[in-house]
Formats: structure tokens, C-alpha cells, sequence
């Protein structure tokens, strides 16, 4: 049975330039790096001679799944290195994203818009409809074209209204 989240992961180009960007740009602390180039890995991801960068991240003050010491894993194939043209848009299947709580979106979406992140939105959008009525969202693109999501939750009152009853 599941029990938890352990940690989400995507694979990424560059690992030292994602990583840069992640904390520089997100914030995200850097827990660690390593390589792996063994049998083990190998058969963990299916290709054999398998070589690849890792990099464990974690979002600060958060608390983290039993025994984990990060949220966050970045992976770059070294060998054998993968395609660097598929289509990451999220109405494709198996495309993902994920989503970060902010306290203040529009200040946020300043500071990234003036470091040069990719936004899907002019301006962070407001909420009408569902659970989050009365907060905001917008995604953004990682380097790779990842597609990432911040949020600004409701004010807790708005919130406990738009739960069903």
C-alpha cells in the first residue's frame, strides 16, 4: 500500500545549469549531488551502462516524507542521453508539472519575470471557480521547458468557503 510521496523527479539537460536555476531562481536548497555509473542503476532504469548526474533538492522549511532527505530530484543521462526535443506541453500525455506555494504571486512574478523566466501568462491569473476560488496561479517554464506552477492559495476564510459541503 502507499504510503507517501517519497520524492518527485524530472530528467533535465544540464544538471549543473537546472541546478543553479533552482536554487537561484526558485530557492529550492541544495541537498546533494552524485553520479551513478553501476549495475544497480543500470537495472533500476532499464539501460544498460547507464550513467547519470543526480541532484537531491528540498523546498526550506518544508517537512519531508519519512526518512527522505529531499523532495526534489534532478536527473541528466549522461549515457545513454535522451532526446532533448520532445514536446513537454501539458495536454501531452505523460506530461507533468509541479506546483509551488507563494505568499505574495505578483511580487514573485516580478522578481522571475526580471530574471528572464518564461511565464504561460501575462500576469498571474486569478481563481473564480473551485476549492482555490479567490487565490491566484500562473505556470512557468524551467529551463528544459518544464512546466512549473505557482500558486497563491485563497485567504483562509475564502478558503473554508469553497470547500464542498
Amino acid at each position: 500500500m502507499v504510503q507517501g510521496f517519497f520524492h518527485v523527479s524530472f530528467t533535465v539537460r544540464d544538471l549543473e545549469a537546472s541546478v543553479r536555476w533552482y536554487t537561484e531562481v526558485l530557492g529550492l536548497e541544495y541537498v546533494r549531488g552524485q553520479e551513478q555509473r553501476n549495475e544497480y542503476t543500470a537495472r533500476l532504469v532499464g539501460f544498460e551502462g547507464a550513467h547519470l548526474k543526480v541532484a537531491q533538492l528540498r523546498v526550506p522549511g518544508q517537512p519531508l516524507a519519512p526518512r527522505a532527505n529531499h523532495h526534489i530530484e534532478l536527473v541528466e543521462y549522461v549515457h545513454p542521453h535522451g532526446r532533448d526535443d520532445l514536446d513537454l506541453s501539458t495536454n501531452n500525455t505523460g506530461a507533468g508539472h509541479w506546483a509551488f506555494i507563494v505568499d505574495d504571486i505578483h511580487a514573485e512574478f516580478r522578481r522571475m519575470k526580471a530574471l528572464g523566466v518564461r511565464f504561460k501568462a501575462e500576469a498571474p491569473v486569478a481563481i473564480e471557480a473551485g476549492v482555490n476560488k479567490g487565490g491566484y496561479t500562473v505556470y512557468f517554464l524551467d529551463p528544459d521547458g518544464i512546466t512549473m506552477e505557482m500558486i497563491q492559495p485563497p485567504p483562509p476564510a475564502q478558503a473554508a468557503l469553497n470547500q464542498p459541503s
